[in-house]
């Protein structure tokens, strides 16, 4: 077993939170192993003020830390699940699924004590394609403007009066200690959230037996399965952030059911479908309901913004 876990984060505030977080539970099951956090900037965190759709590609948030893993400068990677690609470097596998943090949005507002309050032509701040697709269907009235950079800084110009309302992930105002700035979790048939959404996964290097002996206790089975449903969907899309595409799935018993939607960015088109079996087939589950997006249209939504789903 390894003596030092070195390992790959961003520097934003939530993301050394998730870092800090896998710090501590190795060390709680393994105090004899010193564990060292390695900041490394990505693209995404260099590039504030433009939308993450007109940025293009994939892997905005993890390629530079892919990198260090890959110099084995570091022993692991901490990701939001949501930000890493279906696709990994050659060598490279997301080895831990931990147990995911409420996966709803969060409305917050200042004024307004719902999403369903805010008065004709409000002002909502979020850069992501998903949430606009959504919301606008219910509320065509209101005008979204990009909202980019850390949690405490949409929170700033929210406060300063920027906005009538922004659109967060719970997850993160509930890690930052910061869930009484949720107004309202916006309800499932109002905006399903990203794939993975609320999930913090450690990527490391295939068959490094001496860095997973340390982080397997961290797995949770039950996210797991649902993540892995969740992903097999973005991978039939071939998802990235330049298309609003959704995915939650949820477990009852012993059956998986998964909701997915793809819409068009200007949200004339909107598609939203679920399937459900067995939890033993999350994956095959994910892979289904893709195609059933893709043959309900979807593949012209996608092939309008030049990804191709054959």
């Amino acid at each position: 077993m390894k003596n030092t876990i070195r390992i790959a984060t961003r520097s934003s505030k939530l993301a050394l939170w998730q870092s800090d977080w896998i710090k501590e539970e190795i060390i709680r099951r393994f105090p004899e192993i010193r564990v060292e956090l390695v900041h490394i900037k990505t693209k995404g965190d260099k590039i504030l003020d433009t939308p993450l759709a007109k940025i293009g590609g994939k892997g905005l948030f993890v390629k530079e830390l892919e990198v260090s893993l890959l110099n084995n400068e570091t022993d692991i990677a901490v990701h939001s699940l949501k930000d890493v690609p279906t696709e990994l470097p050659e060598g490279l596998e997301i080895s831990v699924i931990t147990k995911r943090e409420n996966p709803w949005d969060a409305f917050v507002s200042n004024e307004y004590r719902t999403f369903n309050d805010l008065p004709l032509k409000a002002v909502v701040g979020t850069s992501s394609l998903r949430r606009i697709a959504q919301l606008q269907k219910s509320r065509p009235d209101l005008e979204f403007k990009t909202l980019r950079g850390n949690v405490n800084t949409r929170l700033s110009k929210l406060d300063n009066g920027e906005y009538d309302a922004i659109i967060l992930a719970a997850a993160g105002l509930i890690r930052l200690g910061l869930e009484d700035r949720v107004t309202e979790l916006l309800p499932f048939d109002l905006s399903i959230p990203a794939i993975g959404q609320g999930v913090v996964c450690i990527e490391s290097r295939t068959g490094d037996s001496d860095v997973l002996n340390v982080i397997n206790p961290l797995k949770d089975s039950h996210t797991t399965k649902t993540v892995a449903a969740e992903r097999a969907l973005l991978n039939r899309l071939n998802g990235g952030c330049q298309v609003p595409l959704a995915g939650h799935a949820v477990i009852e018993g012993n059956i998986l059911t998964l909701t997915g939607m793809v819409a068009d960015p200007d949200g004339s088109r909107f598609i939203r479908l679920s399937k459900s079996g067995s939890i033993e087939k999350a994956e095959m589950i994910g892979r289904e309901l893709g195609e059933e997006l893709l043959n309900s249209g979807g593949r012209e939504i996608l092939a309008a913004v030049g990804i191709e789903a054959d």
